[in-house]
């Protein structure tokens, strides 16, 4: 017998035909009038209660914003304040400090490498000058020596 009651009880949760199956029923009937009135009683009293509460949340929401006004907390500096939050969280992940690694890393190479071309240039425009510049004297002096002759 127990074999067949275990076969009976279903082990699967509820499909959504079957919720709409349970929803759709009709359950009044099996209630009886006492049960109706205590339900529609207790359903009174639920939606009382959550009105209550309503109106208890939106005062404290007033009574926290007038303390945050007496404290001289505006949405801008929450706004800062959140954002400083995260800016530092962000700051202290793993990623962003190998990320911070790398790229200061690269950004030393990048510059050694500026300089290194920067010096080339440089020693570049120096060879070329010295040798215009040796080029000018040269001229300049076996020009006045050819019209001598």
């Amino acid at each position: 017998m127990e074999a067949q009651a275990q076969g009976l009880l279903e082990t699967e949760p509820l499909q959504g035909r079957d919720e709409d199956a349970v929803a759709s029923a009709d359950f009044s009937s099996m209630l009886s009038e006492e049960e109706k009135q205590e339900l529609k009683a207790e359903l009174v009293q639920l939606e009382d209660e959550i009105t209550t509460l309503r109106q208890v949340l939106s005062a404290k929401e007033r009574h926290l914003v007038e303390i945050k006004q007496k404290l001289g907390m505006n949405l801008m500096n929450e706004l800062k304040q959140n954002f400083s939050k995260s800016w530092h969280d962000m700051q202290t992940t793993t990623a962003y400090k190998k990320t911070h690694e790398t790229l200061s890393h690269a950004g030393q190479k990048a510059t050694a490498a500026f300089s290194n071309v920067g010096t080339a240039i440089s020693k570049k425009f120096g060879d070329m000058r010295s040798h215009s510049i040796g080029y000018s004297i040269r001229h300049s002096i076996s020009m006045p020596a050819m019209r001598r002759k």
